[in-house]
């Protein structure tokens, strides 16, 4: 394994594949900072590009993308309270709200190093286990899934712990949102009202640009108005500190770590990896009440991660030809018109390409904490512009990010009206947050109850018979204990002081 590790690193450092790696990786950058055109559009859109080249440079080059577009999206997030993509939507929590106290540049500092972290984790991880944690994840079937997914609608109550009421209810309103379209299981319409557009459900990414973007947007507007003139939003050129990096690299490396089991489950993609990273280091915090205000832990959990997935989304793609994610749906398609077939077999027959890959995953990782590292000052220019300017730019960029998901108006709309949604829902202090996971989280959860019924005959028993399902759920139990109890001892220090 090492001879082929040497020779994979000799080809990614090689004249012919390097310069096709970076150009991926900034490109990746770009698109995953522009709200709606996420890491998955952009190695779909790359993908007819790559059909007359040599596999390695092929993969090296939409996987660069994958990984820069992965983190770009933090910078919007951080920036501008617009994820570029739907794995940053955690990175809002804590990154923004720093960006709003003038340290963007730390934030973004901060943001650069956890995802270099998570990614160098999860690739270290998917060189040396593969094998392993692909014959974990073949173990999931419908029950496992649907405890996954439960477990998951269960960070709901953390990441409203202000109000756990408030946020049970937008979770409620996410929850209904996902069951638009038609059934799962009947194919049945539901909630569609004779409108076509509608039987295909409601796409998260308009609904994502809508409730963190346009919304914002709404807010400044307002802000504007109330104030007569627009104020530039100031910032520190300070990056993070000696005493930051101390104290985010224990919840990088776990975040990490985190990120790669669950990105080697297929399905669960970076979205869901962020939101739970983040969850896990809140319920661990000694200092829980700081996240959401610009925690350093925070930020870094939701970063790694969601870059820990990219490794992890390869283990059962290429050891098992099931991607872990729709970017690795996207690069399985590369891998047949390649000629090459995803499973073990590969790894015999064409290790030239599996290491080859895998040691440019390594340099990837690099050269997106260069770039991160060298664009903060450029990035931070953004918030320097007048609010006048910037907020027709990001009412632009978000109605093209919602147009161009499926060249459709109709997303557009969708995108507006949970824009005004999310600001209606700002005003009575209920977060936005629970309703995007929940969106995401419940057709899954949804889909895999039936099947886990059918499959058990109605009965529930699956939730005790089945060893990894009755793990998750009684996570899921102790997450929200965990969560009440943590509101209650806040509780009782408020009522003492």
């Amino acid at each position: 394994m090492i001879e082929h590790l040497l020779n994979g690193l000799l080809t990614a450092f090689s004249p012919a594949v390097l310069p096709i790696l970076i150009f991926g990786v900034v490109g990746g950058i770009v698109l995953g900072a522009l709200p709606g055109l996420t890491a998955t559009m952009g190695v779909a859109i790359l993908l007819p590009f790559t059909f007359g080249m040599e596999p390695t440079a092929a993969l090296v080059m939409l996987i660069g993308v994958y990984i820069g577009g992965i983190y770009g999206g933090s910078i919007a997030a951080i920036l501008l309270k617009t994820p570029g993509t739907p794995a940053s939507a955690a990175t809002v929590l804590d990154g923004h709200t720093l960006a709003a106290k003038g340290q963007a540049a730390r934030a973004l500092s901060i943001s650069a190093i956890a995802s270099f972290v998570g990614g160098l984790i999860s690739t270290i991880v998917l060189i040396a286990i593969a094998p392993l944690l692909a014959n974990f994840a073949l173990r999931f079937n419908a029950p496992e899934y649907f405890a996954l997914a439960l477990f998951g609608l269960t960070i709901i109550a953390s990441v409203s712990a202000q109000n756990i009421l408030k946020g049970l209810l937008a979770g409620t309103i996410g929850l209904l949102v996902s069951t638009v379209g038609l059934d799962p299981i009947s194919s049945v319409p539901r909630f569609t009202f004779g409108v076509m557009d509608l039987y295909s459900g409601i796409n998260v990414i308009p609904v994502l640009i809508g409730l963190f973007a346009l919304s914002e947007a709404i807010n400044q507007i307002e802000r504007i108005l109330k104030e007569k003139q627009a104020k530039v939003a100031k910032f520190d050129h300070k990056l993070l500190s000696k005493k930051d990096l101390k104290e985010m690299m224990p919840t990088a490396i776990k975040s990490g770590l985190m990120g790669t089991s669950i990105g080697s489950v297929p399905g669960a993609g970076a979205d869901i990896s962020a939101f739970v990273c983040y969850n896990e280091a809140k319920r661990s915090s000694k200092n829980p009440e700081e996240f959401g205000k610009g925690s350093v832990r925070g930020l870094a959990a939701a970063e790694a991660g969601n870059n820990g997935v990219t490794g992890g989304s390869l283990v059962p793609l290429l050891t098992l030809g099931v991607p872990g994610d729709a970017v690795a749906a996207v690069l399985l398609g590369a891998l047949i018109v390649q000629g090459l077939t995803p499973g073990p077999l590969l790894f015999a027959q064409n290790p030239e390409v599996v290491y080859g890959v895998f040691s440019s995953m390594l340099v990837a990782n690099i050269v997106m904490l260069i770039v991160g590292l060298i664009g903060i000052r450029f990035f931070c220019r953004i918030i320097e512009v007048p609010k006048m300017l910037m907020i027709p730019i990001i009412i632009f960029l978000s109605v093209v990010g919602a147009y161009a998901i499926n060249n459709s108006m109709f997303d557009v709309g969708i995108a507006i009206s949970f824009g005004i949604l999310g600001f209606v829902l700002g005003k009575l202090d209920i977060p936005s947050s629970p309703i995007l996971l929940a969106i995401i989280l419940g057709p899954m959860a949804e889909t895999n109850l039936r099947k886990a019924l059918l499959m058990y005959d109605n009965s529930w028993s699956f939730l005790y018979e089945r060893p990894i399902a009755l793990a998750f759920i009684l996570l899921a139990v102790f997450s929200v204990y965990s969560t009440m109890k943590m509101k209650k001892k806040k509780q009782m220090q408020v009522d003492t002081d």
